[in-house]
């Protein structure tokens, strides 16, 4: 018998949803944040200034541009740049509370942090992308000063200027996110199955109340606005 395509298309659209939202997943027995690894933990030898350091998770992709010096730049949603200046707050390792605030309120920093604060524990990979841009890759200090020089508070939106439009922009000169073409690619998909609409709506509503975005074709006009101001 055909399995039930509705729990599959819902399942399907929440993980793209968390992709994008870039949260880190808590290992189930532990009850808060999962503490990055000490000083050390990763081999900085082989980076170079201005390297694209990309860290596979999974459900999504974390991007930032290697600095020197164990340091990378990276843009996080992040609720406070828009309430406070306190430096001292802000550089303090972004939680999963702090990102899904950011993600609401559509404010976000490029930051720079230590290499194992910018993998929390994950595996790095290097200038992984520079095979779809071939003849774009841009000199490793150029790319390192365009991260510089966009260091700071900046607005965030899931659909224009996430961690991947920032790290593209800086090495290759163009914003693109290719995880955010993929999760448009994947809710049109499932919107034009006529079997999966219901899944479409039960994914809408999870969505609001978790994480404040839903997907807009074929939910109900009230989703709608809230959809593309997201988006926007």
């Amino acid at each position: 018998a055909m399995k039930n395509p509705v729990p599959q298309a819902a399942s399907l659209l929440l993980e793209k949803l968390m992709l994008l939202v870039h949260i880190r997943p808590l290992p189930a027995s532990s009850g808060g944040e999962t503490p990055p690894p000490a000083p050390g933990y990763y081999d900085t030898s082989c980076f170079k200034r201005g390297d694209l350091l990309e860290v596979p998770r999974t459900l999504f992709i974390h991007f930032g541009i290697y600095l020197g010096d164990n340091r990378v730049a990276h843009l996080m949603p992040d609720i406070l740049p828009s309430i406070t200046d306190d430096r001292r707050q802000i550089q303090q390792v972004v939680t999963n509370k702090r990102l899904i605030l950011g993600v609401l309120a559509r404010s976000a920093s490029v930051r720079v942090d230590t290499v194992e604060d910018f993998a929390y524990g994950g595996s790095i990979l290097v200038n992984h992308m520079d095979r779809l841009f071939e003849n774009q890759v841009l000199e490793s200090e150029e790319a390192a000063r365009r991260a510089e020089k966009l260091v700071g508070a900046t607005a965030y939106s899931l659909l224009w200027n996430n961690c991947e439009h920032f790290v593209t922009y800086c090495r290759y000169g163009a914003p693109v996110s290719f995880q955010t073409d993929k999760f448009c690619e994947t809710v049109k998909m499932i919107i034009r199955d006529q079997r999966s609409v219901l899944a479409s709506v039960l994914v809408g509503l999870a969505s609001i109340v978790c994480l404040g975005v839903a997907p807009s074709t074929t939910l109900p006009t009230i989703f709608i606005p809230f959809f593309l101001w997201m988006a926007g």
